[in-house]
């Protein structure tokens, strides 16, 4: 599990020599690695590597509806209709972007929300704010799979415990 920070794309090899989230774990195991899914170089959290082709297949294949939690700042105050129009699916190219929860975080500024999503769809959130003229500006994925990136610091991993390996395979 990999806490991702900013710049680095989820590949394993990059044609533009860019940084990748292989060379931030390049120790992390004697095994051949790969990330499981993609988040875009701007969004920081939690990203999977593996060499478990079937735990990936569970991850990213829309039927298994992997869940995800990010933590989005967007560039002003989200207004309650707009967080309502979300919440009750907002019209992309693919089809009605369909969001599991959204609210704002307590103890926070009304443009920072909390959005739950089992979609995979490319550059989702950040697609759903800006169709309704919002910008993303920070987007951190907090969960996925039910696992966080508590403990883990940003461009940091750690080895995944056996008992959450089990949980991924029984998902």
């Amino acid at each position: 599990l990999l806490n991702k920070p900013k710049g680095y794309i989820s590949t394993t090899k990059d044609e533009k020599a860019r940084k990748t989230v292989m060379d931030l774990t390049a120790n992390a195991s004697p095994y051949r690695i790969f990330p499981v899914g993609r988040l875009d170089r701007q969004t920081t959290g939690v990203i999977l590597l593996t060499n478990d082709g079937h735990i990936t297949k569970k991850l990213t294949h829309p039927s298994f509806a992997m869940r995800k939690i990010y933590h989005v700042t967007l560039d002003r105050k989200l207004t309650n209709d707009d967080l309502k129009s979300i919440a009750e699916g907002i019209r992309l190219e693919e089809g009605v972007a369909e969001v599991d929860s959204i609210s704002f975080i307590e103890g926070k500024p009304k443009n920072e929300v909390g959005i739950e999503i089992h979609i995979g769809w490319n550059r989702v959130v950040r697609r759903i704010f800006q169709k309704l003229g919002y910008e993303v500006e920070a987007l951190d994925r907090v969960m996925f799979a039910g696992l966080t990136k508590k403990n883990v610091k940003r461009g940091h991993w750690r080895i995944l415990t056996e008992q959450e390996v089990n949980n991924l395979k029984m998902l």
